[in-house]
Order: C-alpha cells, then sequence, then structure tokens
C-alpha cells in the first residue's frame, strides 16, 4: 500500500515538472523565486533594486523620529551657543572695564611713597627732629610658598626671637590678607640682606624714620608713631604743619609676586611738610640737659626742671625736665614736665603779693612790720620761715629774708579779691600761650571758694599749684619792666619754597607799673646779694631773683609723710644783667634729699642757676655788667 502511494507521487511530480505553464501566471514561492541575474558592466557596480512595501514603511518612521532628535539637539546646541555668545558680550562689553581692572590689581601693585616730614630747626638753623630714609619689608601672604621656611630664613637675617618668628609664620600662612609687616623702618645694610634673600612675597619699600639729632630737646620736640604722625610734644601739636603730601608709585610684578624694576613708575611725586624753626639754641639746650642732671644727681632728688627764657619776648632758650628711673639711673626725661606738672610754688610766690601791695599804692620797700616768729590763726599756726622773736623788718627785709608771716602781713594791706585778681594777672590758673600738649593750667580755685586760712597761705605759695612755665613768666613780668610776656617755643615756618613767615609776638599785658617792677627788682637784687639767694651770685654781673621752697602734699593728704617726714619742691628763679635783664632763668629741684641742707630753693636749685647763667651769658654773648657794684661779702643763709 505505501509502495503504491509513493509510485503515485513520484507521477504527479514529474507531471508537474514537464507542465508549460504561462509566465503571466505561475506563481513561484517567495522563498525560491530567482531573480535574472543584470549583466554587469565593468568598472560600474551593480545596484539591487527592492521594491518591497512593508520595510518601506517602517524606515520612514525610523526617519522622523531621528530628524525630531536632530531638531532638538539642534536647539539645545543653539540655545547653548546663543548662551555662551551673550555671556562673552557680557564680559566683552559691560564687564570689561571690571576684569581689566583686576587684571591690572593682580599684575600691579601702588605702592605709596612717603612724604618727608618737615625739619624742626632751632633758632640758629640746627637740625634738631628730621627724617632719614628707611626700609619697611612686608609680606603677601597669597605668594608666599613656604611660610615655615620663610619666617625661619628671615628670623635668622632680622635676629626674631623664637617667639616672634612663630608668630610671622603665622601670619605668613594666613593667605586671606595680602600684606603683613615683617620689619618696619630699617636701615640700608638689614633691608639689602633681607632684599638679596630673594623670598618668593616678602617685598620692601621705602619709608622715612624719624630721627632726633643726639636726642636734644626731645622733651619738647616729641615723637612719632612709625607712620610718622604726631603723637606728643611738638611733633603732635603741629602735626598738619609738618606731615607732607604722600606720592604714590606703580610697580609691576611677575607670575611669581616678585616687583619687576623697570615697570616702576611714579604717579604723583610726595610733597615735603613745611619746617619748624624753634626758639630753641641747641648747644643751651645740650648744656642745661647736662647741668641740671649733675645737680640732680647731686642732690638725690627724685628730678628737676629748668627754664631759660629771653626776658623781653618771652623766646625760650632751652627747656628740660630729669627724671630718675626705677634703677636708680637719672636721665632726661621724654616729657615736658616743666609744663604738665604743677606744685605749690612756695617762697618764690611772695614776689607777687609784695608787687600787687607795692602797686595798689599800700607799701613800699621802706614799710616796716612788727613780724613774730609764729602766729596763729583760726586754729592754724604760721610759722615764719626761721625762728626769731618779735621783729621790726621792712618790706624789702621781709622779701629779702623770705618771711613767711611778713608776707601775709604786707598781703592784709589789700583785699582778698584784689590779691587773687593779681595772681591770675601773674598768669597762674590758666594755660599758657604755647598751648603746649597737656599742659597743665595748675590749680588756683575762685576766690569765692577760698575758706580760713587760704586766704593767707597764698600770700606765700601754699593752697594754688603752678607749673613751672608759669611760674617762670609770672616772675619774668618783674624783669620785663611790669609786663607780661607770654612764653614761646615756635619762631617761624618755612613752606616748601623756602619761604620763612615769623610767627606772630607773643601776647603782652601789663601787670605792674614800670616804678614798682623797678622797686621789686632792686629788692630781688639784695635776695641774692644779702638774702637766701646768695648761691646764684654771678661773677661780673648784676642778679636778681627769689628763692622758693614748697613742701609736697602726700597721699594721705597732709604735708608730712607716713613717717613724719617732709618732701621738697625747691626753686630759684631770677634774671640778669639786674639793671637790664635780658635773660630769665627758673631752676626747679623735686624731692632734693630732705635730710641735707640742700633741700632749700637757696641751696638746691640757685647753685644751678649759676651755672645756667655762665652758659647763657657765654652763648649769647652777653656782655658783663658795666657799672657792676658787687655785692657785699656774702652771709650764708640757709632759708626758703
Amino acid at each position: 500500500m505505501s509502495d503504491r502511494n509513493s509510485s503515485m507521487a513520484d507521477r504527479k511530480a514529474r507531471a508537474l515538472r514537464n507542465a508549460k505553464v504561462p509566465t503571466s501566471t505561475r506563481v513561484v514561492p517567495r522563498a525560491t523565486t530567482q531573480r535574472k541575474r543584470r549583466p554587469v558592466t565593468p568598472g560600474r557596480p551593480s545596484v539591487r533594486k527592492t521594491t518591497q512595501s512593508a520595510p518601506r514603511a517602517t524606515k520612514t518612521g525610523r526617519e522622523l523620529l531621528t530628524q525630531q532628535r536632530m531638531k532638538k539637539t539642534f536647539f539645545v546646541c543653539f540655545a547653548l551657543l546663543f548662551v555662551v555668545f551673550l555671556r562673552v558680550g557680557y564680559l566683552q562689553v559691560v564687564k570689561a572695564d571690571h576684569y581689566q581692572q583686576a587684571s591690572l590689581d593682580q599684575r600691579l601693585r601702588n605702592n605709596t611713597i612717603k612724604a618727608d616730614r618737615g625739619v624742626i630747626f632751632d633758632r640758629d638753623g640746627n637740625e634738631l627732629a628730621l627724617s632719614v630714609p628707611s626700609v619697611t619689608v612686608f609680606a603677601d601672604p597669597t605668594y608666599v610658598v613656604d611660610p615655615i621656611t620663610t619666617a625661619s630664613t628671615l628670623a635668622s637675617v632680622l635676629r626674631l626671637t623664637p617667639k616672634e618668628e612663630k608668630a610671622l609664620a603665622k601670619e605668613l600662612a594666613a593667605t586671606d590678607d595680602n600684606f603683613v609687616y615683617v620689619a618696619r623702618q630699617l636701615n640700608e645694610d638689614m633691608a639689602e640682606a633681607v632684599t638679596a634673600l630673594n623670598l618668593a612675597g616678602i617685598y620692601s619699600y621705602s619709608e622715612p624714620t624719624r630721627v632726633v639729632a643726639g636726642e636734644v630737646a626731645r622733651n619738647i620736640i616729641g615723637r612719632t608713631d612709625p607712620d610718622g604722625i604726631g603723637i606728643s610734644g611738638l611733633e603732635s601739636q603741629f602735626d598738619e604743619v609738618l606731615t607732607g603730601v604722600d606720592g604714590r608709585q606703580v610697580i609691576e610684578r611677575d607670575s611669581d609676586g616678585r616687583s619687576i624694576p623697570s615697570t616702576r613708575s611714579i604717579e604723583r611725586e610726595p610733597e615735603a611738610g613745611q619746617d619748624l624753626v624753634l626758639t630753641i639754641n641747641r648747644s643751651m639746650q645740650f648744656q642745661t640737659d647736662a647741668a641740671l642732671l649733675q645737680r640732680v644727681a647731686e642732690l638725690k632728688a627724685r628730678g628737676g626742671n629748668a627754664i631759660v627764657m629771653n626776658s623781653k619776648t618771652g623766646e625760650i632758650y632751652a627747656i628740660s625736665s630729669i627724671r630718675r628711673l626705677d634703677t636708680g639711673v637719672y636721665t632726661t626725661s621724654p616729657g615736658n614736665l616743666s609744663a604738665v606738672e604743677a606744685y605749690e610754688p612756695g617762697s618764690v610766690a611772695k614776689v607777687i603779693s609784695v608787687a600787687a601791695a607795692i602797686n595798689e599804692n599800700r607799701v613800699t620797700d621802706k614799710s616796716v612790720f612788727s613780724v613774730p616768729g609764729w602766729q596763729r590763726f583760726d586754729d592754724f599756726t604760721i610759722r615764719d620761715a626761721f625762728p626769731h622773736d618779735l621783729q621790726q623788718m621792712t618790706v624789702r627785709e621781709i622779701l629779702t629774708q623770705s618771711s613767711n608771716l611778713g608776707t601775709v602781713l604786707i598781703s592784709q594791706e589789700i583785699p582778698t579779691e584784689t590779691l587773687y585778681s593779681y595772681i591770675k594777672s601773674f598768669g597762674f590758673g590758666a594755660k599758657t600761650d604755647l598751648n603746649f600738649p597737656n599742659e597743665s593750667a595748675g590749680l588756683l580755685r575762685d576766690v569765692e571758694d577760698w575758706r580760713g586760712t587760704e586766704k593767707l597761705t597764698v600770700a606765700y605759695g601754699y593752697g594754688f599749684a603752678t607749673t613751672s612755665l608759669q611760674l617762670v613768666a609770672a616772675v619774668n613780668v618783674i624783669a620785663n619792666g611790669g609786663e607780661y610776656v607770654a612764653p614761646k617755643l615756635v619762631k617761624a615756618t618755612i613752606d616748601g619754597d623756602g619761604n620763612v613767615k615769623d610767627t606772630a609776638p607773643s601776647e603782652t599785658h601789663r601787670v605792674l607799673t614800670p616804678s614798682t617792677s623797678s622797686m621789686m627788682l632792686s629788692i630781688m637784687k639784695d635776695v641774692v646779694c644779702l638774702g637766701t639767694g646768695t648761691r646764684a651770685q654771678v661773677e661780673l654781673m648784676n642778679v636778681a631773683g627769689k628763692t622758693g621752697t614748697g613742701y609736697k602734699v602726700q597721699q594721705n593728704g597732709t604735708y608730712n609723710t607716713n613717717d613724719g617726714g617732709r618732701k621738697y619742691f625747691a626753686s630759684f628763679v631770677g634774671f640778669f644783667p639786674a639793671e637790664n635783664p635780658e635773660v630769665t632763668i627758673l631752676v626747679s629741684i623735686d624731692e632734693p634729699d630732705p635730710s641735707s641742707q640742700d633741700r632749700f630753693g637757696g641751696t638746691a636749685a640757685a647753685p644751678a642757676f649759676a651755672r645756667l647763667a655762665q652758659v647763657a651769658i657765654r652763648e649769647l654773648q652777653i656782655q658783663p655788667t658795666t657799672n657792676h657794684d658787687g655785692c657785699p661779702a656774702n652771709v650764708e643763709v640757709v632759708g626758703h
């Protein structure tokens, strides 16, 4: 059965192969259809042509998807390019100046060229204070590569302590700050040693340093800070006059932050400040310092003041202050103590009381008073300067011997209010016209506030306080014919063109009549010849003056120390030549040895006055008194 079926199948197959079917109607299975190949032309690639409809529809969808993606990509790219374009335009147009300046700031550094401070001269044109070149080293931490090594290297050259080196390293590591001082105002040798290291981030610039020649008159000249700003003395008082206008220099830096010397340019030249010409005589100032220093040391005192002044103009030739340090060493004071410290003047003030009574025509130099050795007033005992019984004394003798009670009796010849007005007119209770920094006005209460014995003690120098500057100007009223002349320190200014402008003359006002001042001058001449001031005598020169010894108030509110002793403030104020005074000198000794006889004005201060008078005579070429009649045989008087 199977064989039969197989033969039938074979026959059927052969029939189909031999049958002729038309081409247009012949059906060929897709998988076995064979296409007639087109002859291939040499050099021309064959191209197969497909005409399938279903695959063509699928390819179009993909193309659409691709096109959409390309559009989106193009849009994003265009948007980004547009943003970039806007940003570039913004930076190049709107922010161009800003970034250009930032670029310049990165490459350029503006350095200030400090202007020279004005020179301070003495009256003869000698330099007292001036600015000299120096170099300041600084760092820009943002350019310092190794702060620790840099600090160590600088420390070895600048001789820094380990603590200073550590602090410097810390500052160099702080990159949030682009300016740190390394060393201010070095001398040229030290500055060259630092700059030769060629350390990254370490730079330098020149600036002036203020120096006082020989430290002469440092107490009145004062000081400046490292930036050249006056902080004391005349440097502070005349800071605006002495300060110049700073210049500016531009320096370009390389990529390592080092300056390029060839690129330095000065945009504005500095202008120096004006110069000051003082009334000080440098030689006299130096000798005054030396003489006072020697005398204070001899007396084992706490300190002392000395002032040498022109009697007619008020111009100060020298003004000195000496202080004993805690170490026991004596040195010139950095401050002008003659203007800033005030003490009760003691017996020098008797000049004012006696002159007031004479000027009011209440007494003359020949008026006589019965003077006791002591007297009690309202439970307060006033003792005379020296012990004695009831004694008849003239006004001349009272002042010559410096009698406390005699002066009280003279002052009672005029109303208390009148005495007060004279004290004010002599310049007490107010600052002088110097207007020196921190100058004291002293202490003088209104007369309405005087109580009890205060109305009496002011007559001989207690109950009010005065500076040495006020005191020398007050006594100078007698030397200047009864006219007060204010002390003066600045003689002229000199501008940048060399023009000299003199300062205004000292303020003056009449205090005493010429006749009163003449009588007082005669009495004060006797003080030096016969009284308490004999040690102030000068060879071939008539001298007039007055001694004064004041007790110093202690912290316990009394004149007695805790151990029952006393501390003194001894002074002498005099002038010469007595007939026509040219120079007035004050010497005050603060706390001379209380156990010594050299604790009084006539013994502590008068000898120093005599030495300074000789200095002034020599330096100012004052001629000896032509009618010098000398003094009678000296009588040593130890008193006030």
